[in-house]
C-alpha cells in the first residue's frame, strides 16, 4: 500500500532499520516475497503485462538523471517497480516464450538466493568466501568429471589443489570463452630461455621473439558472436577470427578447417586454438568434435568447445553421444544459466589439464597471495558472487537423473514440433533440429509450389518478400504479447545459401506444452493472413510463376 500525507527522513536511525528489520508482512515487499514463494509463474503472470509498451514510453518513467534527496518508503518503492519495472519487463519463463535460451526456473532458486544474497560472498578470496571457495571447487570437479571422466585419484589430486584449478566460474559464457582462449594464447606464446612470456612481455615482443606473421583462431561460420570479442580482447583482433565453412546441417567442414590451417601456415600465421560448437546458437547444431580434436593434436592447436549451450546434454545418458569427442578438448564451455536452469550470471570453463589454468595465474599480496587457494587467482574476473552454491543445490536437489529427464523431454518436444511444421502445408522446416532447437518459417502454399518451378530471378524477388513477411509475422506476433519465438537469417543450402530470415524456437522449458506449440503455428498463420498488402503480393508473384 502506498503512503499517504507521509515522508521518510533521513536519519541513522533509519538507515539501520532498513540494514536490519525486515518489512512488516502487511507490506508490498512481504506480499511481493509471499507472492513469489508460493506460485512463481502465478505471481509473473499476474504482474507482468501482456500487451506490449513502446520502448519510448517506457523510457520516461526512468528519464530523471538525478540521485533522489529525498528516501522513498520501502512499500512505496516496491509498488513503483512493480508498475514500471516489473509490468514491463519480458515474461522469459512463460510457457509461450520459446524464442531465446530461457526456461522457467525451480522454485528453489529464489529463497536460496535470498540466503547467497544475504551471505554476501565474495569468490575472489578465500577471506571472504570460506565453504564456498570449496564447494565452488567441487562443482567445477562435477562437471569436470561429465565431460572428462577421470577417477577418483584424479579428483582427490586436483580438485581441492592450491597451485591448480580445473576451470573458472564465470559471470556468462563470453567470459568463459574469453578464458580458454586467453589460456590458449599465453601457452602458445610461453616463456623460453630468453623470453618469459606474452603475458609479462606483451604480444608485440612475443609476436617479434616466435617470428610469427601473426595469430590464427578457427571456428565455423556459426561461431557465437563472443569470439570475436575474445579475439578483440587478446590482441590478435577480429580479422584473426577465422570463419570455416559449414555443411547443409551448419556443422563445420573438416577439409575446409584443414585447407584454411595450410593457408595460414603458409603466410606464417599461427593457429593456436580450433574451436568446435556444440549447440550453436542459431540452429542448436553440433560440430564433429572428434574429428576436428584429431585435427587439433595433429596441429599442435589447444582445442576448445564452445558447449555453453549443448553442455547439458551430457547429463542424458541417452544423447551424450552427440557430443562424442568432447573429451579431447583441451578446454570447454558450459553455460549454467541455459540448460541447467541457473538464474543469468553462471557460466563455466573447464580445462581437461589442471595445470593449463597456471598460464594466466596472477597475484596480488593484499588479496590474492600465492600457496592461497583464492579462486581469483586464475579467473579473469575479480570480486564474484556465490552463484556456484545454486548450481551445487540443482545438481543436488534434481540430479544428474532429473536433469537426465528435462534434456530428454525437451529433445523429444522439438522433434514433435519439427514433425508439426513439416505437415503443415503453409509452413517450412529449415534446420533439423540435433538439441531442443529448430528454425522455420510461414510460406503460402502457392508460394511454396512456385519457389521450385521460379527461375533464379524470381525466386530471389520472391524470398526477399517472404523475408519481409517473416520479420513482420515475428514483430507482431511479440507485439500481441501471447507468445514469442525469435528470428534470425540462415543461408540454407534447399535455397541456394541466399540470406534467408526465420523463425528461431528453443524449447528447453518443461511448461511448454504440444497445445501451446500448435497455437503457436495457428498464431503465426492469423498474423500472416492479416498482412494484407505483403501477403497479396506474394501470392500475386507466386500465381505468375505458377502459371507461366
Amino acid at each position: 500500500m502506498v503512503s499517504e500525507n507521509k515522508t521518510a527522513d533521513v536519519s541513522f536511525e533509519s538507515l539501520l532499520r532498513i540494514f536490519t528489520v525486515p518489512e512488516d508482512p502487511s507490506s508490498a515487499l512481504s506480499k511481493i516475497e509471499d507472492g513469489l514463494s508460493r506460485n512463481l509463474n502465478e505471481f509473473l503472470r499476474e504482474h507482468i503485462v501482456a500487451e506490449e509498451k513502446p520502448l519510448k514510453e517506457i523510457e520516461k518513467d526512468f528519464s530523471n538523471a538525478v540521485i533522489p534527496e529525498q528516501p522513498a518508503f520501502v512499500s512505496d518503492h516496491t509498488q513503483h517497480l512493480l508498475d514500471t519495472l516489473v509490468s514491463h519487463s519480458v515474461h522469459t519463463s512463460a510457457p509461450s516464450f520459446i524464442g531465446h535460451m530461457t526456461s522457467a526456473l525451480p522454485y528453489f532458486l529464489m529463497p536460496l538466493s535470498k540466503i547467497m544474497i544475504a551471505l554476501n560472498q565474495n569468490l575472489v578470496k578465500i577471506e571472504t568466501s570460506k565453504a564456498f571457495t570449496p564447494l565452488e571447487r567441487q562443482v567445477l570437479g562435477m562437471l569436470h568429471r561429465l565431460i572428462y571422466d577421470q577417477d577418483n585419484d584424479f579428483y582427490a589430486k586436483w580438485m581441492h589443489s592450491a597451485n591448480h584449478s580445473l576451470g573458472a566460474f564465470c559471470s556468462g559464457g563470453t567470459i568463459a570463452n574469453i578464458t580458454a582462449l586467453w589460456v590458449a594464447r599465453n601457452n602458445a606464446l610461453k616463456a623460453d630461455e630468453k623470453f618469459t612470456g606474452v603475458q609479462n612481455e606483451g604480444l608485440f615482443k612475443a609476436m617479434k621473439y616466435y617470428g610469427y606473421e601473426g595469430l590464427a583462431i578457427l571456428v565455423s561460420e556459426r561461431g557465437h558472436y563472443s569470439l570475436k570479442k575474445a579475439a578483440s580482447v587478446l590482441g590478435v583482433g577480429q580479422d584473426s577470427l577465422v570463419p570455416v565453412k559449414t555443411d547443409g546441417h551448419n556443422r563445420i567442414c573438416t577439409k575446409d578447417l584443414e585447407l584454411k590451417i595450410a593457408q595460414l601456415k603458409q603466410q606464417n600465421i599461427k593457429p593456436f586454438a580450433i574451436i568446435g560448437v556444440a549447440g550453436t546458437t542459431e540452429t542448436g547444431s553440433i560440430d564433429p568434435i572428434q574429428e576436428i580434436a584429431e585435427i587439433s593434436q595433429r596441429e599442435g592447436c589447444h582445442f576448445h568447445v564452445d558447449a555453453a549451450w549443448g553442455g547439458a546434454t551430457l547429463m542424458s545418458q541417452n544423447h551424450r553421444h552427440l557430443l562424442n569427442g568432447i573429451e579431447l578438448a583441451d578446454s570447454v564451455t558450459i553455460d549454467a544459466h541455459k540448460q541447467l536452469y541457473i538464474p543469468m550470471g553462471a557460466g563455466m570453463v573447464l580445462f581437461k589439464n589442471p595445470d593449463d589454468m597456471k598460464a594466466i595465474e596472477h597475484h596480488a599480496e593484499y588479496i590474492l597471495r600465492k600457496g592461497s587457494k583464492d579462486l581469483g587467482s586464475h579467473s579473469l574476473e575479480g570480486s564474484r558472487s556465490g552463484m556456484a552454491m545454486l548450481v551445487y543445490s540443482s545438481m543436488h536437489i534434481i540430479s544428474r537423473p532429473g536433469y537426465e529427464l528435462l534434456i530428454d523431454q525437451s529433445i523429444e518436444k522439438t522433434k514433435y514440433f519439427a514433425n508439426l511444421i513439416k505437415k503443415q502445408e503453409d509452413f517450412e522446416l529449415i534446420s533439423e533440429p540435433e538439441l531442443c532447437l529448430l528454425t522455420y518459417r510461414y510460406v503460402p502454399t502457392e508460394a511454396k509450389q512456385a519457389l521450385i518451378k521460379a527461375v533464379p530471378e524470381q525466386q530471389k524477388k520472391l524470398l526477399r518478400l517472404l523475408n519481409e513477411l517473416t520479420k513482420y509475422v515475428q514483430k507482431k506476433q511479440r507485439e500481441t504479447g501471447r507468445s514469442f519465438v525469435s528470428r534470425t537469417r540462415l543461408n540454407p543450402p534447399q535455397w541456394q545459401y541466399r540470406d534467408t530470415i526465420v523463425f528461431r524456437v528453443v524449447l528447453a522449458n518443461p511448461l511448454t506444452t504440444t497445445d501451446i506449440l500448435k497455437s503457436v503455428l495457428n498464431e503465426q498463420r492469423e498474423i500472416a493472413k492479416g498482412s494484407k498488402s505483403l501477403i497479396n503480393e506474394i501470392l500475386k508473384l507466386s500465381l505468375k510463376i505458377l502459371d507461366s
